[in-house]
């Protein structure tokens, strides 16, 4: 059982998925365009796009994502189980004819409390999720879903935190993948920004590591049940 995962930059790599997804059988195969490495014309037996800094848009600044959407395009509708991340979701949302723009609310950041739809009660990853925390960062948001999607989960003030297209591709706004140590890093290396903005890094950091524990328990079972769903497409 074979993942092919995109990562878009080093500090945005697997962090929790990694043992989540080895744990339940699957072996995680990672490309890095952002080393030079290209993006495969097709995926494994499934495929994760994780997030990254850049808009979903902007091809002149990194040229791999134009080919990242058609692989995403091609195995949704190939039906290869696949997974966006917050950047990956938003490649999705585009590749698969919906919106991504930037945020009217900006940045949205820290442990932010999502909230299941009722089309999540039977969906195969989300079955079960009560409210629970998730790690944001992002400033651009999907405005409109793709044709056809189904949206699973929300909150506040982006609504469109979750969606299922078709029977096997979803895309999540927020970070499953994010350990606390990942988003400290993400915080520090943005701390001027965030200060400006009015941010405390220290309340942020520490309101993710308060979290660890719920986001392992209402994250985890997604990432087994995605490796579930790549065993048996």
């Amino acid at each position: 059982m074979r993942i092919t995962v995109i990562e878009h930059e080093a500090d945005a790599g697997l962090g929790f998925l990694a043992g989540w997804l080895s744990g339940a059988g699957a072996a995680c195969e990672v490309v890095r365009p952002h080393l030079g490495e290209d993006v495969p014309g097709r995926a494994a037996d499934g495929l994760i796009v994780l997030g990254g800094e850049a808009a979903a848009w902007e091809d002149e600044r990194f040229p791999w994502l134009p080919a990242t959407r058609d692989l995403i395009r091609d195995s949704v509708r190939a039906g290869v189980p696949t997974l966006g991340v917050c950047l990956g979701a938003q490649l999705m949302t585009l590749a698969c004819g919906g919106t991504v723009e930037r945020g009217a609310h900006g940045l949205e950041v820290g442990a932010r409390e999502i909230v299941p739809l009722p089309a999540a009660a039977d969906d195969p990853l989300f079955a079960g999720l009560a409210p629970a925390p998730a790690v944001q960062y992002h400033r651009d948001a999907i405005t409109a879903l793709p044709p056809g999607a189904v949206a699973l989960a929300t909150g506040d003030p982006y609504p469109n935190q979750a969606y299922r297209l078709g029977a096997n591709a979803w895309a999540v706004q927020f970070h499953p993948e994010a350990t606390p140590e990942i988003f400290a890093g993400w915080t520090a290396g943005s701390a001027g920004h965030l200060t400006g903005l009015g941010h405390s890094v220290e309340e942020l950091d520490a309101g993710v590591e308060r979290a660890r524990d719920r986001l392992v328990a209402a994250w985890r079972p997604l990432a087994e049940r995605f490796a579930t769903a790549v065993q048996t497409a």
